[in-house]
Formats: structure tokens, C-alpha cells, sequence
């Protein structure tokens, strides 16, 4: 005669088995995984002092109607978003995504004045084997708004980690793109949920950036 202890055993590893069985791993239940409601924007009030504008990987081979339409299709805004910059005399900053570029091969409607600093390719996070941060501190700069082609990648890792530094970082979601828009939302929602990189960012919209006088 079998003990209870053995049948309660039995029914604890098929317990087990099941369990394992129904759930391998995210990618098993993909399909059925609620996407969360949007995080809200919020209005950014900035000091043009302490304040840089980053303009990450706007190069003529990596935001096109061609190559990526979301991000040509932000440009106008970005421009707005850089002209209100320069005009309150904010940092502006530039960064190139591809070996073998320059200065002439940021799309022209963003391209840089005479002076603003361009990075060369650093990949996804501009802090790693770069005097970047050190830039930023010699100029007194503590807030950061930030821009860029490939959300996933430089939005994401460089906003998380000028976080982690220190900085206060704003995003305005319309100024980030991707080939399509499931990256930009993983990538705002990421921001707007992490512990510890939440705190320091602000999700807002180009629109709803504004100067302190």
C-alpha cells in the first residue's frame, strides 16, 4: 500500500513538471503577454546653464526615408527642438554612428554650427572609452536632453547610464526612433519603469520642453 507521503510526493513532482512544461520562458507565452499602458508625459522646465542637448547618430546613412523613415520623419521637430536649444544658448552635442563619417554626413536640417562638439562612434552607451562625461562636467552641465536614431540603443543605454552618473535626463519621445515603433515603446516604457534610472528621467514630448529665464 502506498503512504500518503509518497502520493503527495508523486503529485508534487507532476505539479513541478506541469508548471515547467506550460512555462519554458517568456518567449512561450509572447503571444499572449499584455502590452502596459503608456507612461505619461510630463512638461520639462530646463536651465539653459546646466543643460545639454544631445543629438546622438543623425547621420545621412542612418535617418532616411530609406533607411529609417521614423526618424526622417522627426527631423522637423528636432530642428525646432535644436533652434529653441541654441537660441537660450544650451550645449548642444552631436555624435556620429558609423566608422568612416565626418561632420558632412549629419542630415542637413539638424547639422552642427561651426564649434559643437561631434563624437566620434562610441555605440550604444557614449560614456564607455570616451572623456564624455568629463566634457560635460567641465562645462557645469547636470541635465541632459536626449535624442537619437536608434531608441533601443543610444536612447536606452547612454539615458540609463548618464542617470546612474548623476545627470537628469529628459526624453522626449519624439525625438527617439527605430525602424518600427515596438522599440521605442520598450524602450520608453524601460526608462519610465526601472529602479533607479525611473527617478532621473523625465518622458516628455519636444513641444513640452521648455527654458528657464
Amino acid at each position: 500500500m502506498v503512504g500518503k507521503g509518497a502520493i503527495a510526493a508523486v503529485f508534487s513532482i507532476m505539479t513541478i513538471l506541469s508548471c515547467a512544461a506550460r512555462a519554458q520562458g517568456v518567449l512561450d507565452d509572447w503571444s499572449g503577454v499584455k502590452i502596459p499602458a503608456p507612461p505619461p508625459l510630463k512638461t520639462a522646465v530646463v536651465d539653459p546653464k546646466t543643460t545639454a542637448l544631445l543629438l546622438f547618430d543623425f547621420t545621412t546613412q542612418t535617418c532616411s526615408v530609406e533607411r529609417r523613415p521614423r526618424c526622417a520623419a522627426s527631423v522637423p521637430k528636432l530642428r525646432k527642438l535644436r533652434d529653441d536649444a541654441r537660441a537660450h544658448g544650451v550645449y548642444i552635442v552631436y555624435s556620429l554612428a558609423i566608422a568612416g563619417t565626418g561632420r558632412a554626413d549629419i542630415i542637413a536640417d539638424i547639422a552642427p554650427n561651426e564649434g559643437d562638439p561631434i563624437l566620434p562612434p562610441l555605440g550604444p552607451d557614449k560614456f564607455i572609452n570616451s572623456d564624455f562625461e568629463k566634457t560635460l562636467r567641465d562645462r557645469g552641465v547636470t541635465t541632459l536632453i536626449l535624442t537619437g536614431t536608434a531608441a533601443q540603443s543610444t536612447v536606452l543605454h547612454t539615458g540609463g547610464e548618464a542617470v546612474l552618473r548623476g545627470f537628469k535626463v529628459v526624453v522626449p519621445v519624439d525625438g527617439m526612433s527605430s525602424n518600427d515603433d515596438f522599440p521605442e515603446l520598450y524602450t520608453a516604457w524601460h526608462l519610465a519603469t526601472t529602479a533607479r534610472v525611473m527617478d532621473g528621467v523625465t518622458l516628455t514630448a519636444a513641444s513640452m520642453i521648455s527654458y528657464k529665464q
